[in-house]
């Protein structure tokens, strides 16, 4: 009696194994259900509750990173003035709204994250970011730099 239960819960395994690679899985050429599908109520496609099933195949499409990814949560108040600190350091007029440079400062570490090996993009990324009334077009190569290396040091996570 044991061996006959194995064999049968063996034999749907493998009836299960081979539906789940057929490209036409719960249905034959015909449209009717196939032998794997009648046998097995999981079988069908459906993952349990009617939701839709995941392709979780390791060959299958890469998931899209969050649109979050690499953005720091928002600094304290003694990490806040360390970054404005630092920013006026290289030119008061960076920081003149401490609120706008901690928010460019957040962007800067998502560019950071997303393009850690591409310098001169996350320099490009920089100039586009930090901007100012009397510098519209950015702050320029040279202070650029130092920015960069700045919201590094002080705002994003494991980057340097």
């Amino acid at each position: 009696m044991r061996t006959r239960t194995l064999s049968a819960a063996v034999a749907a395994a493998a009836v299960l194994a081979l539906a789940s690679c057929s490209t036409t899985v719960g249905s034959s050429a015909k449209g009717a259900p196939s032998a794997a599908a009648a046998a097995s109520p999981g079988a069908s496609g459906a993952a349990p509750g009617g939701a839709a099933p995941t392709d979780a195949s390791p060959t299958g499409p890469k998931p899209a990173p969050p649109s979050n990814a690499g953005l720091p949560p928002l600094p304290d108040a003694a990490a806040t003035a360390k970054l404005v600190a630092a920013l006026n350091a290289i030119d008061p007029a960076i920081a003149k709204d401490p609120a706008k440079a901690v928010a460019s400062a957040r962007t800067q570490c998502q560019a950071v994250y997303n393009y850690p090996k591409d310098h001169d993009r996350l320099l490009r990324l920089t100039q586009e970011t930090f901007t100012s009334p009397d510098h519209p077009q950015g702050f320029g190569p040279e202070k650029s730099e130092k920015i960069l290396a700045a919201v590094q040091a002080g705002l994003c996570p494991g980057s340097r």
